[in-house]
């Protein structure tokens, strides 16, 4: 959530950011009201309160003959006080309702509107040129014996696949690879729990305008993660953090589930857009003033991973429209998909400022020992979707695929993957 004083201070400036997300400024208004209808009633609440506590010392003190008409009237009083205590409950809730639906303030310069609106900050290499008919990845995949999406859908339906022979190995080279990246660059290795309670999950603002993509089991009451962001974001939750030392930085390595929901009929060949996938997502707790500077260092992490991957793309700096609820700022880094003709996405990463903090109450110490919200940040650095873009950019005609050299150690050494017989 935002900084309640900001939206009684600045009321104009959350319109704006709502605005630029697409969202109506009448939620704006209708967090006003609901937040002076609940001081107003917590005030009136307070007032009947302290009335009370001073009438109970009139009885106490009164004599024998008052203290009848004295009881009867703390009687009034009490019910008085527990009528006020409930409105103070549904005025709460009502404001909590309303709070709920004001998204994270974007951050100065992202561009507004929607999907197709982003900005192209910078790309990298030339899209790949054959002298042959290319294949698609899933093409690739079968003559590899790499990916079996029939066996795939016949053992769990659509969108599900099996990883098989070089496939699976591939995927466990690329996450290795992007673990020792992830080490190397100071973060904790981590592997999180991917099933986690309500509260987590909203916390993160993923039971929002993402609900739909989530898979619940309704009789546990816990939810399948789309993303170990969620399950590190809640790492730290009701604590005081220690950030004397620098940033908190974590990676996270774990399978991911996600409904798609309102996504049939797109991207249905392959394993662009599946159910179940691995990722390393990387995700780091710092202070506020640090974490644009952080933002940075995540997506240069993310250029180094498919620079050296030897695969062409571009950043993006996504448009307020197609944020997450809580993020103020998203670059995307999307790489060229030869058949596609088309640049994919491929990692993304958030600066969410103090949003899921305060949702999930995590602190740190400043100066004269009180306490303020953290930033959170997090960032992809492999997941499933790269074997799309490898695979297609460094295939040869026979239907073989190069390995690129930062991978070959964690394959044995292998150069080319060939097709199998």
């Amino acid at each position: 959530m935002i900084d309640p004083a900001l939206l009684r201070e600045s009321p104009e400036l959350v319109k704006r950011s709502q605005e630029a997300r697409g969202e109506s400024p009448d939620t704006v208004d209708e967090a006003l009201a609901a937040d002076a209808a609940r001081r107003q009633a917590i005030t009136a609440f307070e007032e009947l309160r302290a009335a009370q506590n001073a009438h109970g010392k009139r009885v106490a003190q009164a004599p024998k003959d008052e203290k009848a008409a004295l009881v009867a009237e703390a009687k009034e009083l009490s019910d008085r006080v527990k009528q006020a205590q409930h409105a103070v409950t549904a005025a709460e809730e009502a404001f909590t309702a309303a709070f709920s639906r004001i998204e994270n303030i974007v951050i100065d310069g992202v561009p507004a509107g929607g999907e197709e609106d982003f900005i192209t900050l910078r790309t990298h290499g030339e899209p790949v040129a054959f002298d042959f008919e290319p294949l698609d990845h899933l093409a690739l995949g079968e003559k590899l014996g790499a990916i079996d999406m029939e066996r795939g859908t016949k053992v769990s339906g659509s969108r599900f696949y099996f990883l098989t022979g070089i496939g699976a190995r591939l995927e466990y080279a690329l996450m290795s690879l992007a673990l020792q990246r992830a080490v190397d660059a100071g973060f904790i290795p981590m592997i999180p729990p991917t099933l986690v309670r309500a509260e987590v999950m909203r916390g993160t603002g993923f039971l929002g305008q993402h609900a739909d993509e989530v898979y619940r089991l309704e009789e546990d009451d816990l939810y399948l993660v789309g993303t170990s962001e969620v399950p590190l974001a809640g790492y730290h939750m009701d604590e005081i953090v220690d950030l004397g030392a620098g940033a908190k930085r974590y990676a996270g390595w774990s399978t991911c589930y996600r409904r798609e929901a309102g996504s049939y009929g797109k991207d249905t060949r392959g394993i662009i857009r599946v159910h179940q996938f691995n990722k390393l997502e990387m995700f780091v707790y710092t202070t506020p003033e640090d974490a644009e500077a952080e933002h940075l260092r995540l997506v240069a992490l993310q250029e180094g991973m498919l620079q050296d991957l030897g695969l062409s793309y571009r950043v993006i700096d996504v448009a307020a429209g197609d944020l997450g609820s809580s993020a103020a700022r998203k670059y995307d880094v999307e790489a060229w998909v030869p058949t596609q003709d088309a640049y994919r996405e491929l990692t993304s990463t958030s600066n969410c400022t103090t949003y899921q903090a305060r949702r999930l109450s995590i602190r740190h110490r400043v100066e004269g020992g009180k306490t303020q919200p953290v930033a959170t940040l997090n960032g992809t650095l492999a997941t499933t979707r790269w074997i799309v873009a490898l695979l297609e950019t460094h295939q040869r005609a026979d239907g073989s695929v190069v390995v690129p050299e930062v991978l070959r150690p964690y394959l044995g050494g292998l150069e080319v993957m060939e097709p199998i017989a």
